[in-house]
């Protein structure tokens, strides 16, 4: 059984940084991608960012609202992905969740090709 387990939400005010870890945990994966998506209170969920391993390259992918200002980064063997997050707004606030797609490419955020999730962790940006 496969766990995602994430940490680092919490409480920020306008314009100061979190940073979100994730670890899988239950099997080792190959040619793999992780991601976070979020869901704020009465909207859907949405793609934040992905990044997808390989021998021969990661490759990250971010929505246009976080570019600039989220990095996803991440260690594939370990099975861990963490997303740095600068200049959070309030608009950032939602439940972060993580995801996993346990085949190889380049992963470009359609939540419908995961295949495990986390439980979320919540992120408050306060104005």
């Amino acid at each position: 059984q496969v766990q995602l387990v994430e940490s680092g939400g919490g409480l920020v005010q306008a314009g100061g940084s979190l940073r979100l870890s994730c670890a899988a945990s239950g099997r080792t994966f190959n040619n793999y991608a992780m991601g976070w998506f979020r869901q704020a209170p009465g909207k859907e969920r949405e793609f934040v960012a992905t990044i997808s391993f390989s021998w021969s390259g990661d490759n990250t992918y971010y929505a246009d609202s976080v570019k600039g200002r989220f990095t996803i980064s991440g260690d594939g063997p370990k099975n861990t992905v963490y997303l740095q997050m600068n200049s959070l707004k309030p608009e950032d606030t939602a439940v972060y969740y993580c995801a996993a797609r346990t085949r190889g490419g380049t992963w470009y955020g359609h939540a419908r090709e995961a295949d495990y999730w986390g439980q979320g962790t919540q992120v408050t940006v306060s104005s």
